[in-house]
């Protein structure tokens, strides 16, 4: 079946659909455990996991960009044999284009197999080329993402408007950075749900019926 991505603004209920959507259908969220046998196929210890998405990116400051200064993004461990075959793990720095190739590889070898969905890690433009996958953005008004932020998370108004202009931020510098595309285009996406608009459930249930009858326009 169509293999579904979601990009979500933070606040949105997006986490909450996708967990409707894939309870529906019998999907899997994209997550940790793909990333890690992508990880054991490129050699990396199964000890060491990076998952390089919008929630552990950090927006690239001002000088980093202009010299394009490339730090670590983590130290991880990989399988490496000395002269005499005795196999040991290593510790060596994970750059960024390392760690997003290996998300890109684990994202692809998921979407074989099929039946996930992949939330966010700009699945929306990694795979908008593959005629078989739906790709869904859900939006809320400002007001509203604030509201459910501050009853999820417990905060003040102030903190939970800081708290999505941030997460907002990572995720649209992330996919501008490493992907030279806007998050925010709605030529990217079949369908983009308000949930301002829609209960959770109703915006789930018409991504599920979406991915019952997609049929993809064939560019001619």
């Amino acid at each position: 079946m169509t293999v579904i991505t979601i990009s979500r603004q933070f606040g949105s209920g997006g986490d909450e659909i996708v967990e409707r959507v894939c309870r529906i259908l019998g999907y899997r969220v994209f997550d940790k455990t793909l990333i890690a046998k992508a990880a054991l196929d490129a050699g990396l210890s199964d000890q060491e996991v990076v998952d390089y998405s919008e929630e552990n990116y950090k927006v690239a400051g001002f000088l980093d960009r202009l010299f394009r200064r490339q730090q670590p993004v983590a130290q991880v461990r990989v399988w490496k044999e000395d002269v005499i075959g005795t196999r040991q793990a290593v510790t060596v720095p994970l750059s960024e284009e390392n760690a997003l190739l290996l998300v890109q590889k684990a994202i692809e070898a998921a979407c074989r197999i099929g039946n996930v969905v992949v939330v966010g890690r700009g699945g929306q433009v990694l795979l908008k080329d593959c005629p078989d996958i739906l790709h869904v953005r859900i939006i809320a008004p400002l007001e509203d993402r604030i509201q459910r932020v501050k009853a999820e998370y417990k905060l003040e108004r102030r903190v939970a408007q800081d708290l999505i202009d941030a997460r907002d931020t990572a995720s649209a510098d992330y996919v501008r950075r490493l992907y030279g595309c806007d998050w925010s285009d709605p030529f990217l996406y079949h369908i983009i749900l308000n949930t301002g608009k829609l209960e959770l459930e109703a915006a789930a249930r018409l991504i599920v019926e979406t991915a019952h009858r997609f049929q993809p326009v064939e560019i001619k």
